[in-house]
């Protein structure tokens, strides 16, 4: 039997609170975190309905999830429609019914839609460039009950790891090992091909008893369930495009990294300079009046851009402004002799005069008074949506969580606001 891209549905288990994540997931599902001015969950979406995949189903768990992912994509006909997808994805959606790990969740959907075809499971918070159809040929060639995309990496720590036999199959899997007692350097990317029969697995006593205790996440439970039976488990290794994007700190590593490399045509925008990655977006005639003006300042150099840089519709920006390596998202508005470094800032955020942001993740709406006397200062730091910060404040090494008011001239270094 061969296994037909078309055929093969995709299930993304969405169930988490995204706690290493916080305070941009307070409110909003980790999927649904907007990364380069569009939700986080959409460059998996768009690298999987390119290669031919028609249905998807979410396996979400919890209020904030379900609707985030619901109210931005439905049944799929307005994202196929602005990608330009034919025929069109198919979204759908786990049936309200609590999942208790991103196995369960697997389990919960492979029942309720009937799948009785090899599947594909990815995740909603990564990042990845893959060509489906060749895992798809390695695992029938393999004869496989499951195949792990596994990816080489530095920080063993942080993944699960696997060992492999000379023919790739998985012979050990250990999940966040200390360096030293890594098997390998091959980390589980959360990708998977699976049998169907995993259905019965999850119906053995064994496994129905490890539901009981709650033990159902593939990497700590399931996986290595499945090696100690004997089941045939293999490696595929990919050195392709990867993110876990579960921290801060990675959040800013992939939007960096994309901006660097991610297709002209996929950053939406137009260049302002012909020798550079500075792109601006929106296609309306008010949206390229706003391009235009920012387009005449970066030539008279009264803006400076350097690196990489996505800016989206309807932003303004101030005079001597400086933005390096940075994201801006739509009508957001920058003042005079702003800087701003290595940055992500959503949409409609508004940041005073002479503010200084570094290293920083800037959510949704948030205002930044700043003045050339008392000017604000935001380092290493993530605010969340709708948050005010007052002229004059410093803050440093902290998270602050949304719909906050911080008065003026606040010191915030190392601190959890929530």
């Amino acid at each position: 039997m061969t296994i037909s891209i078309e055929d093969v549905k995709v299930i993304i288990p969405i169930g988490g609170e995204a706690t290493r994540l916080r305070p941009l997931t307070v409110e909003t599902s980790k999927a649904a975190v907007r990364l380069l001015n569009r939700p986080l969950i959409e460059y998996t979406l768009l690298e999987l309905a390119r290669q031919g995949i028609k249905e998807i189903i979410f396996g979400v768990r919890g209020y904030v999830n379900y609707r985030s992912l619901f109210d931005l994509y439905k049944e799929g006909i307005g994202f196929s429609a602005r990608y330009h997808i034919k025929p069109r994805v198919h979204f759908k959606y786990q049936p309200r019914v609590d999942s208790i790990g991103n196995a369960d969740a697997v389990r919960i959907n492979l029942e309720y839609y009937d799948i009785q075809e090899h599947f594909l499971v990815v995740q909603g918070d990564n990042l990845f460039k893959l060509d489906v159809e060749k895992v798809l040929e390695f695992h029938e060639n393999k004869n496989a009950f499951m195949t792990i995309v596994l990816k080489p990496v530095e920080n063993v720590e942080e993944f699960g790891v696997a060992e492999l036999e000379s023919d790739n199959r998985i012979k050990r899997f250990v999940e966040k090992p200390k360096k030293e007692e890594a098997p390998s350097n091959l980390a589980n990317t959360g990708l998977y091909v699976i049998s169907p029969e995993i259905r019965k697995v999850f119906k053995s006593e064994e496994v129905q008893e490890m539901y009981k205790m709650g033990k159902m996440d593939f990497g700590k439970d399931i996986i290595p369930y499945l090696i100690k039976k004997g089941y045939p488990i293999y490696g595929y290794i990919t050195n392709d495009l990867w993110f876990d994007v579960g921290t801060p700190g990675r959040y800013l590593d992939a939007m960096l990294t994309l901006l660097k490399t991610l297709d002209a045509k996929d950053m939406h925008g137009i260049r302002i300079d012909p020798n550079r990655r500075i792109f601006v977006q929106g296609t309306s005639p008010d949206s390229r009046k706003r391009r235009l003006a920012i387009k005449r300042m970066y030539k008279k150099g009264e803006l400076k851009l350097e690196g990489n840089i996505l800016i989206g519709r309807h932003c303004q920006i101030g005079k001597h402004t400086y933005i390096e390596e940075s994201s801006i998202d739509n009508f957001t508005i920058i003042g005079e002799g702003v800087k701003i470094v290595k940055s992500s800032l959503m949409d409609r955020c508004y940041i005073g005069d002479y503010a200084i942001i570094e290293n920083s993740i800037i959510a949704r709406h948030v205002e930044i008074r700043s003045s050339k006397s008392r000017p604000t200062r935001i380092i290493n730091s993530v605010i969340a949506e709708d948050v005010v910060i007052g002229e004059g404040s410093e803050i440093v090494n902290s998270k602050i969580y949304p719909h906050k008011l911080i008065n003026a001239e606040s010191k915030l270094y190392d601190t959890v606001l929530t």
